[in-house]
């Protein structure tokens, strides 16, 4: 019977730490754009123009959906990084998912949440 391909316990731990700081840092980030959101609402106008309140309002709701849509893609990140560190507790990180090989280390390293080789990725394309 073919042993399961994986990495090692001492590659795994590279990359749990790899994908610790960017979950830290992601998290940061994510606090950050939803203190952003929560604070929108006082934009210092009240002492100007009705005509550039309107404008000011059009600018602020654009720019609180854009805040929006960054705060749930770096929520999305997150869930993908913490998943990605239980594929480590459970060492099957960096199998692919599509092939059951080992996903290159380098992609690994630049994409930490990868389920995906590069040859299955091209397969859905």
């Amino acid at each position: 019977m073919a042993e399961l391909v994986r990495f090692s316990d001492k590659e795994l731990k590279e990359f749990k730490d790899i994908i610790d700081a960017k979950l830290k840092e992601a998290k940061q980030d994510f606090e950050l754009l939803r203190g952003q959101l929560d604070h929108s609402d006082d934009h210092g106008t009240n002492d100007t123009g009705r005509s550039f309140n309107m404008m000011e309002d059009g600018s602020e709701t654009m720019s609180r959906e854009e805040m929006a849509q960054l705060a749930a893609r770096q929520e999305k990140f997150i869930k993908n990084l913490q998943n990605a560190l239980r594929r480590i507790e459970n060492k099957t990180y960096g199998i692919c998912r599509v092939t059951g090989k080992l996903i290159n280390k380098d992609r690994l390293r630049l994409v930490p949440h990868a389920t995906l080789s590069i040859e299955a990725k091209k397969m859905q394309d």
